[in-house]
């Protein structure tokens, strides 16, 4: 599940051309291997149909849905935590998708469908097939959609509108997630150097949670795996302490945040680190825009 910030360059409504989309593969691969921080690159956005073919039930939490058929060749994904959004039909059945336009962008009705956005965990460009991973819960749009979704069922997605790209260089890197956050950790482990020196921090408000599977980990990865209490989360506190224990090494660091956005604000207060912190929902808020 994801609920990254709803960019601006998902609709292109008389704004002009805009930044360059072409090409942006070779662009995020350069700056993965010798960028600095973090740097936007902008993708060819797309709206496409594609069918549901297969469910995989990850946790009792979480539920795998594979989309594919043809309609994805030419899609662009080269970042852990891209997203699309879904796009459901109004109340009546009506579906509004948008529609490409000469900018390589979008035009979106008005008023905006409901959507959702979801990471990308794996894009597979010759099987035409990629996969998205939804956190279970009651009540949830697009949560509800995945539950009941068959093999063979059509759905509409839009995206991803780009890259917000970090390099692979840095000496050591820190993770700090919820169970939304998940797919794009997961999806960073099996992209990442096979040298890479991480510390994941997981908070999840269940145990089974933490049965999300992930990638064959590195020598130079380890978990750190939190079970929410109550109200109070441990998820700031817990970071904080681990990127202390990184300031005094050499080298540089990075943090990656995503989840609830009340529990990961604290960690926008930190200066030790180079960072990407987003807020992918928030208790009580539908369709949160960070």
């Amino acid at each position: 599940m994801s609920g990254h910030a709803d960019h601006a360059d998902h609709a292109g409504h008389s704004h002009g051309p805009g930044p360059d989309r072409s090409d942006p593969g070779p662009k995020v691969a350069a700056h993965h291997r010798a960028g600095e921080g973090n740097v936007r690159v902008p993708y060819p956005i797309g709206a496409r149909t594609v069918s549901v073919v297969a469910r995989h039930e990850l946790t009792p939490r979480m539920l795998r849905l594979t989309l594919g058929g043809p309609a994805l060749d030419g899609l662009h994904t080269y970042q852990a935590d891209d997203h699309v959004k879904i796009v459901f039909p109004d109340p009546d059945g009506t579906l509004r998708a948008p529609v490409p336009n000469d900018h390589q962008m979008l035009d979106w009705p008005r008023p905006m469908p409901t959507t959702r956005k979801y990471t990308i965990r794996r894009y597979d460009a010759a099987a035409r097939e990629l996969d998205l991973d939804f956190v279970l819960h009651d009540g949830g749009v697009a949560s509800s959609w995945a539950a009941a979704a068959t093999v063979g069922e059509e759905v509409t997605i839009a995206g991803p509108p780009g890259a917000l790209a970090f390099p692979h260089t840095y000496d050591s890197y820190v993770f700090a997630v919820d169970a939304t956050g998940l797919p794009a950790v997961a999806r960073w482990l099996a992209e990442a150097p096979p040298a890479v020196s991480a510390q994941v921090v997981v908070e999840c408000d269940d145990p089974v949670e933490h049965d999300y599977p992930l990638p064959d980990l590195p020598d130079g990865v380890c978990i750190v795996r939190l079970v929410r209490v109550g109200d109070r989360s441990a998820l700031a506190d817990t970071v904080a302490e681990v990127v202390a224990e990184l300031d005094p090494l050499p080298g540089r660091s990075f943090l990656f945040a995503a989840g609830e956005a009340t529990d990961i604000k604290p960690l926008r207060a930190l200066r030790r680190t180079d960072a990407l912190i987003t807020g992918y929902w928030k208790r009580g808020v539908a369709g949160l825009v960070d």
